[in-house]
């Protein structure tokens, strides 16, 4: 695979979903898939109230076109692609139940982590299996490489699920996880080349694509949202680029913003019940404590936007200092 394939691959998946817009949003409207609003967002968002959702079937479109025409089809990517439709689809299935169903809780928790486990730990044992990937977890300040053994499914599924869901909380304004996930793939794509793993960097690619392509569409004021389809689809390729590759620690620098999205949350639930009502942010996640401080929500999102490249950036840096690229 040469260089020109994966420029026609991030160009095949930016216009699937650039030309896919007309078709799918007026087609979303039609169903009435509109998002609801939390009540404590009404006063900011109103606006968005029934914008239409399910939006991320744009964006694993544009990226399954681009790569079934120009990636290697590998064990790697292979598999990449089949978990993150699962996590997509049982995204989607949250997506039907509360937008189309009215079920205001969706997808039972259990039965959604049932099937991010079982997809997940599928993945995680085939990588092993049949994508040459080492059950090692690798210390990058150390330069040292440890190894599981028994113990690399488990914790392969915890990167997993944790990305997955930290992305989906990381989308609650308009652009924010396309804008932000662009650069994460952006940042694999260049560690996936160094690493001549071009099929990988592929894959990469076309999320890049698709999410720039998709931005048209989703960023301020959005005519689409990606819903949980999206996010849960975008978490959990980017957890199999983090797996495949062997980055999984340095993943935590380079998604340092969906680390900090994710402990707001825990943190303000756990505070909450600790004091009886008391709450350390506004509201959570982060992205809410500060438009609720200000902040317009352009602001907010370019904000975010620029502290994504800062911890990409400083993962690449980790990578280079101890030689892991």
């Amino acid at each position: 695979m040469q260089f020109t394939e994966l420029i026609s691959v991030f160009l095949t998946a930016l216009a699937v979903v650039l030309v896919s817009g007309p078709v799918v949003i007026p087609l979303l409207r039609r169903l009435r898939f509109g998002q609801p609003v939390r009540a404590e967002l009404l006063v900011h968002h109103a606006q968005k109230a029934g914008t239409p959702t399910m939006g991320g079937v744009m964006i694993l479109a544009g990226v399954g076109v681009g790569v079934l025409l120009f990636a290697p089809l590998t064990p790697g990517l292979l598999l990449a692609l089949m978990v993150t439709l699962t996590f997509a689809g049982l995204g989607f299935l949250d997506d039907y139940l509360k937008v189309v169903l009215k079920r205001p809780l969706g997808l039972r928790a259990r039965t959604k982590l049932a099937g991010q486990i079982l997809a997940a730990g599928t993945f995680a044992w085939a990588a092993v299996a049949y994508a040459g990937v080492e059950p090692l977890l690798r210390v990058p300040l150390l330069g040292r490489r440890l190894p599981l053994g028994s113990l690399y499914v488990p914790f392969a599924i915890l990167v997993m699920i944790a990305t997955a869901n930290a992305v989906n909380i990381t989308d609650g304004l308009d652009g924010l996880a396309a804008g932000s996930t662009l650069i994460t793939f952006a940042f694999f794509a260049v560690v996936a080349v160094a690493q001549g793993r071009l099929d990988l960097a592929a894959w990469a690619a076309a999320f890049v694509g698709a999410n720039l392509g998709f931005l048209r569409y989703n960023y301020h004021p959005a005519r689409v949202i990606m819903g949980d389809t999206g996010s849960m689809g975008l978490g959990a390729a980017l957890a199999a680029l983090a797996l495949l590759t062997g980055t999984e620690l340095v993943f935590v620098v380079a998604g340092g913003l969906y680390v900090l999205e994710a402990l707001s949350v825990m943190l303000q639930v756990a505070y909450f019940r600790r004091t009886g009502g008391k709450r350390i942010f506004r509201m959570s996640p982060l992205h809410y404590h500060f438009e609720l401080g200000g902040w317009s929500e352009q602001q907010v999102v370019t904000r975010f936007w620029l502290a994504s490249g800062l911890c990409a950036l400083a993962a690449f840096l980790l990578l280079r200092g101890y030689g892991g690229i």
